[in-house]
């Protein structure tokens, strides 16, 4: 199967059927529009809602389901890794800054950071465990603190 690339334009003005034409011309095809309209009453009446896809997943492509978000599925790998050898929560977060990980917005990990982050760990333990990566991992776990 061919692999599809997408992009997604903010238009200004009123659509121009000449750009439309070079797009079909350089080989895009249209697959949605987008409406928008002001509607009376407050801006605080209608706020789409948004919420943040559980760690460790991520929007897929087509923009229909939850995928598997490989970095953050490392970190949470690396994380169960240090929690396992009993190391205290500052330690997890040092190493996980050391290994290169940052939060969502770029940050690094702090104690409470990686204290809010155990129930979507506990959530994922058992998934994490069926691995066959998780398998490989656990023969590798030696007591390094």
């Amino acid at each position: 199967m061919a692999k599809l690339e997408r992009i997604r334009e903010a238009l200004e003005g009123n659509l121009d059927p000449e750009y439309l034409k070079r797009r079909q011309q350089a080989g895009w095809r249209m697959v949605g529009i987008e409406w928008e309209r002001k509607m009376e009453g407050d801006a605080e009446e209608v706020r789409p809602r948004v919420e943040e896809s559980p760690f460790g997943t991520r929007v897929s492509g087509d923009c229909e389901h939850l995928e598997e978000n490989p970095n953050e599925m490392q970190f949470l790998l690396s994380m169960m890794e240090l929690i396992i050898q009993d190391i205290s929560l500052t330690k997890v977060a040092e190493e996980l800054n050391k290994k290169g990980f940052r939060t969502r917005k770029g940050t690094e990990w702090g104690p409470v950071a990686v204290f809010n982050m155990l129930p979507r760990l506990i959530e994922l333990t058992p998934r994490i465990f069926a691995t066959q990566e998780w398998v490989e991992r656990r023969k590798q776990l030696t007591l390094v603190y």
